[in-house]
């Protein structure tokens, strides 16, 4: 009876997801809306996602263009982006708000890459927490010898695979930022 690593390959695909979802919201200095996906806004006495009270689109390479529903949220948008945190500069005129994406200098593309390789470790560190509750669960099944050490062999293959998968990601980002 070979062991069941269906569930183990559901996680490193969950885990690579949740990488590329925080990859894409660090901006590399293009006008891309996922970056405001965070981007949390006080409407109507609750906290709303951006999306839900306005619509988002690209006015140009570094600016987006932000539409709120209701003209009379304006201020409380401007200060949910501001709150967020995450460099852009705001400027509203009578249409709605402009988020505007600064140049990037390479000290801020250096912090990039460090956030980016965070990002990859936090993945790793979440593949080696499922490894370790598939070998708890293989102990728990009290497999034979041999088959467990075949077991063990191909879980390390799919941990390889896994990593290659999120250091690719990386990569890939890292690149992006750099240019």
């Amino acid at each position: 009876m070979a062991y069941n690593f269906s569930n183990f390959k559901q996680e490193t695909t969950n885990v690579a997801d949740w990488l590329g979802r925080e990859y894409s919201q660090l901006h590399t200095g293009r006008a891309s809306p996922i970056v405001l996906d965070g981007v949390m806004v006080e409407s109507y006495g609750s906290m709303q996602p951006l999306k839900n009270v306005g619509s988002i689109s690209i006015e140009d390479p570094k600016t987006l263009r932000i539409v709120p529903w209701d003209k009379s949220q304006i201020k409380d948008i401007e200060k949910g982006i501001v709150a967020a945190n995450i460099g852009l500069s705001v400027a509203s005129d009578d249409m709605g708000l402009r988020a505007i994406f600064p140049m990037l200098t390479t000290e801020n593309r250096q912090k990039l890459v460090k956030i980016v390789k965070e990002k990859l470790e936090d993945a790793r560190i979440s593949l080696r927490k499922a490894r370790e509750v598939v070998v708890s669960d293989m102990k728990a099944q009290d497999l034979p010898e041999d088959e467990a050490f075949r077991a063990k062999e191909e879980l390390q293959k799919l941990v390889d695979e896994g990593n290659r998968k999120l250091e690719t990601l990386a990569e890939k980002k890292e690149t992006e930022v750099m240019q």
